[in-house]
C-alpha cells in the first residue's frame, strides 16, 4: 500500500513539474536475464532534474496482473501494458541485484526539446493514457522509446539505417538471445509462424534493446538548423559481472532423439512381431494433435500476428489428436490416414531446409519419430485387412 501511494504522489508531483535548465533526458539499455520473459533486455527513458529533486525512470515494460480478464486477453494476445514511473535509485539497484548490465545514453536535447518530451511522457503517464497494447516485435518496451522520442520532436530526429548491415529475420534476431534458454527458443519457434520469418528492416531490430541503444549512437537531432549527435554522452552504470552457468534442463534435442530412438527401437519390434505399440503411438499422436490445437488457435482465435501461418501444422496436425482417440479401432479410413501422415511427414523432412518458414532443429527427431510410427501403424494394418480378406 505505502509503494502504491508513493508512486501515486511521485506522478502527481511529476504532472506539475517543470525541467530546470541542469536537468537530462537519458536512454537507459539494460541486460538480459535469466527468464524467458526478461532474455531480450529491457529500456527505458530517464529524467533527472537535480533542482526540482527529480530522478524518475519512465517504463513502458510494466502490466497489471489485477486488470479484468488478464489471463483471457493474455492468451489471445490483448496484453495491456503501461508506462509507469519509478524511482531511478530503487530501478538501478534491482538491475544491479540481478546483475543485468545497465548503459545510459544522455540525449543531445536543447531546453525546448527537453520539455517537449517531457511533457509528453506527463500525459502518457496518466491513467487515462498509460496502457497500449502490447505487442512482442512492433509494440514494446524497446520500440516505445524509439516511437515516443519521434512522437514528441518529430521529424527533428533522424535514424541513420545504414549502420545495420546484416539482413537477419525477426526470428533468427530473436534466436541470438535465446542461446542459453534452449527450451523457449523451442516453445517459440513452435508457437510463432511465418511473420517471425521476414526479413527484418533497420527500424524493426529496435524491437530488442541492444539495437534501440546502437540505432541511437548513430542517430541525429536538429537544433536551431544544425545537425547534432542524438547522444550526448554515455555512461556505463553498471556492467555485468561473470557469472556461472545456471543448472537447466536437457537440451530439447536430447530428448526428441530419446523419443526418435524409442520410435525406432519399437518399429523394429512392432515388425518382428506384426502388431502396434498402441499406447505409444497414442501419446505421440496424442501430444502433436493438441500442439496442432494450439497453433490453430493461435493463428485463427487470438491477436498474436506472428503466429499466423504456421508451418510447424505440417507435422502438428491436429487430427492427429482424433486419431490418438480412436487409435485403438480398426477401420480402412485409419489405414489411409496413417498413409497420408507418412507421405506429408516424409515431404516435410525432405523440404526442412527449403521452407519459407525456419522450423527449429530440434524437432527433427520427434518429426522422424511421428513418421515412423505412421508408417508402422499403415503398414501393418494395411497387412492385416489383406490377411483377414
Amino acid at each position: 500500500m505505502k509503494k502504491i501511494l508513493w508512486v501515486l504522489i511521485l506522478i502527481t508531483s511529476v504532472g506539475k513539474a517543470q525541467l530546470s535548465e541542469q536537468a537530462i533526458i537519458s536512454v537507459l539499455t539494460c541486460g538480459p536475464y535469466d527468464e524467458l520473459y526478461s532474455a531480450f533486455g529491457h529500456s527505458a527513458f530517464r529524467i533527472h532534474d537535480p533542482v526540482n529533486n527529480i530522478n524518475i525512470v519512465c517504463n513502458y515494460g510494466t502490466f497489471d496482473f489485477n486488470q479484468p480478464n488478464f489471463y483471457l486477453n493474455f492468451a489471445r494476445g490483448n496484453n495491456l501494458y503501461k508506462l509507469s514511473i519509478q524511482d531511478y535509485q530503487r530501478f538501478e539497484d534491482i538491475y544491479i541485484y540481478e546483475n543485468r548490465f545497465i548503459h545510459e545514453q544522455v540525449l543531445n536535447l536543447t531546453s525546448e526539446q527537453k520539455q517537449k518530451l517531457f511533457a509528453y511522457l506527463q500525459w502518457n503517464s496518466k491513467p487515462e493514457n498509460a496502457s497500449y497494447y502490447y505487442d512482442y516485435f512492433y509494440d514494446n518496451c524497446s520500440t516505445k522509446i524509439r516511437d515516443v522520442l519521434l512522437e514528441a520532436l518529430g521529424k527533428d530526429v533522424i535514424f541513420d539505417e545504414s549502420h545495420i548491415t546484416t539482413d537477419y529475420t525477426i526470428r533468427e534476431l530473436t534466436d541470438f538471445y535465446l542461446k542459453k534458454l534452449p527450451w523457449g527458443d523451442l516453445g517459440i519457434d513452435i508457437c510463432l509462424g511465418l511473420p517471425m520469418d521476414k526479413k527484418a528492416a533497420p527500424l524493426e531490430y529496435m524491437f530488442l534493446p541492444d539495437y534501440v541503444e546502437s540505432a541511437f549512437d548513430h542517430a541525429s537531432i536538429v537544433q536551431n538548423g544544425l545537425t547534432v549527435p542524438l547522444v550526448k554522452e554515455k555512461h556505463i552504470t553498471y556492467e555485468a559481472r561473470a557469472a556461472e552457468p545456471t543448472k537447466s534442463l536437457p537440451h530439447p534435442l536430447f530428448l526428441s532423439s530419446f523419443i526418435a530412438l524409442l520410435a525406432a527401437g519399437l518399429a523394429i519390434w512392432d515388425l518382428k512381431r506384426k502388431k502396434a505399440s498402441i499406447w505409444f503411438d497414442i501419446f505421440l499422436f496424442g501430444t502433436a494433435g493438441l500442439i496442432g490445437i494450439l497453433l490453430v488457435f493461435l493463428w485463427f482465435f487470438t491477436n498474436h500476428q506472428a503466429a499466423a501461418k504456421n508451418f510447424n501444422l505440417l507435422w502438428a496436425f491436429p487430427v492427429h489428436f482424433v486419431v490418438a482417440i480412436v487409435m485403438r479401432k480398426s477401420s480402412r479410413w485409419l489405414t489411409r490416414y496413417f498413409l497420408f501422415t507418412t507421405i506429408l511427414i516424409a515431404i516435410t523432412l525432405l523440404s526442412w531446409p527449403i521452407l519459407p518458414q525456419m522450423l527449429h532443429y530440434a524437432l527433427i527427431p520427434l518429426v522422424v519419430a511421428l513418421g515412423l510410427r505412421a508408417f508402422v501403424q499403415f503398414y501393418l494394418r494395411n497387412r492385416h485387412s489383406h490377411e483377414t480378406k
